[in-house]
């Protein structure tokens, strides 16, 4: 196996694996599209006389409110109302909609939308074309977010401002019969977690009985991923049993999601951002998925039943995440929150290398720098294994005049030429996958510092020096994927080429420019983490070709 088809090996497996992701967006099974509605209004100007941004639910459909054995679903319109409180912390800019109490827009403060801009990232939104609302309420046998329709809140004003270490937001619904429900959001400096609170004040004659349900709800279309940026956008859960599964809306329309758990989250993704509903760890929950107007897909929890007796008072909560792909954050709030930071199934692997990315990066205070330097730890690490295939090549190179010699002696012979060369291996003691051997121990390394590197929300707006300001994105200039392609170049040229078969020979020539028009739409992370791994591998090939050569091994 020549040295360079085995560098440009990895390069085609990641191609390939990219070129499937894409291939599977664009060709695989897609959610029936709905019919053309009209534009709606969005919320900045709410009146109560025209159609607001958040869809009705139909009757024939699933509803904004979850069956339970003990209420059916609602049925009546679920529209933004004109009572919108905004609430502004250190960390969140909220919209709740007073009908129902749900966040309907979450922007996060700390994240523009691009590098430098003065435009929050909205995580949650009331758009009608790409709808994401976080809804909560309390149903069951007694529910108030029921088919009578969803619960009218009073809150004593319009906007809130986080002051001090915490905010509390009081909204509060009365019934005729004298049930008093609290529903209070509470914010902290700092978190992107919110608690939401209901105190149930029992002034009736009987009995109540309640669950607590939470949902996401989002519009099925929406933003995909690139081929060079394969990211996930769906939803993903968690149980005891399974620390995290992924939930695509497919899935949710095929097989929907109905388990019965202690404790558990259900949550959506994107790229560097979550949002998760996290009911009580220590009850048992019933975690649920549902399609609605084959238009918008929802995930959540309806909580384990409670009573409140006649007279009494009784307080349950869930907690609301909307923000970053944090880990250590996620990691405090449930169990299998810190893995909707999706490094696929090297997941280990890549969290002690981001692990060591992020100690490298707070001593030397820039990303850029701290990818230079895991990759030189990385190869460093590896190099005994990457020794051992070059010497393995040169090995095999060196017994390819009595190869030839075998091939003419037995001719067509298949078994008898098998057999020769088996005996030759072992009189000279080679093995002949010794070169690929070094190179798939390699291959898993690769792969999951690319997830972290594609990943990891450390990284969005992160810059390095000169014109590279956000690692995330791609080269502006292109100067790292041309680099990259000539020091591509350069390791071919390292050791000449031996295959005879022209049509081969000339892919081979092309296939660093190949790679490098590849390179232009990486993000710029991931091209540098490759340009310096192929600068410190042509370092090593020169060590291990100088060591061999004083040895007496050819090496071209």
């Amino acid at each position: 196996m020549e040295s360079q088809r085995n560098f440009l090996l990895i390069g085609l497996v990641v191609v390939s694996f990219l070129l499937w992701n894409q291939w599977q967006a664009d060709y695989g099974p897609k959610p029936v599209a709905p019919a053309p509605q009209a534009e709606q209004m969005t919320p900045s100007t709410p009146s109560a006389d025209m159609p607001q941004s958040i869809p009705s639910v139909a009757p024939s459909n699933n509803s904004d409110v979850p069956i339970s054995q003990d209420n059916n679903p609602v049925q009546t319109t679920n529209t933004v109302s004109d009572s919108l409180i905004k609430i502004k912390t250190d960390t969140l800019d909220v919209l709740i909609d007073t009908r129902g109490g749900d966040v309907v827009s979450a922007n996060l403060v700390k994240f523009p939308v691009t590098q430098g801009s003065n435009d929050s990232y909205n995580l949650l939104r009331p758009d009608s074309n790409n709808l994401y609302i976080a809804q909560s309420g309390l149903i069951g046998r007694d529910a108030i977010d029921s088919t009578k329709g969803r619960p009218a809140y009073v809150v004593s004003q319009k906007e809130f401002v986080l002051q001090g270490n915490e905010l509390i937001v009081p909204m509060r619904w009365t019934s005729i019969e004298g049930l008093v429900v609290t529903k209070r959001f509470i914010f902290k400096r700092g978190e992107h977690k919110v608690t939401v609170e209901y105190e149930v004040k029992n002034g009736a004659l009987t009995d109540k009985q309640f669950k607590q349900y939470a949902q996401l709800k989002q519009s099925i279309a929406g933003p995909e991923g690139s081929m060079f940026m394969p990211t996930y956008r769906g939803g993903a859960y968690s149980t005891k049993e399974d620390r995290y599964e992924k939930l695509d809306f497919d899935d949710m329309e095929e097989d929907r999601l109905n388990q019965t758990t202690v404790g558990g989250w259900a949550g959506m993704l994107e790229h560097y951002f979550v949002s998760a509903w996290v009911p009580p760890q220590e009850e048992t929950n019933q975690l649920y998925s549902s399609i609605i107007q084959n238009r918008y897909a929802a995930i959540g929890f309806i909580g384990q039943p409670f009573d409140v007796r006649a007279g009494d008072t009784v307080t349950v909560s869930n907690s609301l995440y909307m923000g970053p792909k944090d880990q250590d954050a996620l990691k405090e709030i449930a169990y299998g929150l810190d893995l909707t930071v999706d490094y696929g199934p090297l997941w280990m692997i890549s969290q002690a290398l981001f692990t060591l990315l992020k100690w490298i990066q707070s001593i030397v205070i820039n990303w850029g720098l701290a990818i230079v330097i895991i990759t030189i730890i990385v190869k460093g690490v590896m190099y005994p294994l990457t020794k051992k295939q070059y010497e393995s090549m040169a090995k095999m190179r060196n017994l390819a005049p009595k190869m030839a010699q075998l091939k003419e002696r037995h001719g067509d012979d298949r078994q008898k030429m098998s057999q020769a060369m088996m005996e030759m291996y072992k009189k000279e003691k080679v093995n002949p996958m010794g070169g690929c051997f070094p190179l798939l121990l390699q291959m898993p390394i690769f792969l999951a510092l690319y997830w972290v590197l594609l990943e990891s929300v450390e990284l969005r707006h992160a810059d390095f020096v000169f014109w590279i300001t956000d690692l995330s994105v791609r080269d502006p200039y292109y100067v790292l994927p041309i680099l990259t392609g000539l020091s591509m170049y350069l390791l071919q040229k390292l050791q000449p080429m031996t295959i005879q078969d022209p049509m081969q020979q000339k892919i081979m020539q092309w296939m660093p420019v190949a790679m490098s028009i590849f390179f232009f739409f990486f993000p710029a992370g991931l091209v540098l983490y490759w340009l310096i791994s192929n600068v410190i591998t042509l370092i090593q090939a020169k060590i291990i070709y100088a060591s061999m050569e004083k040895r007496g091994l050819q090496t071209k």
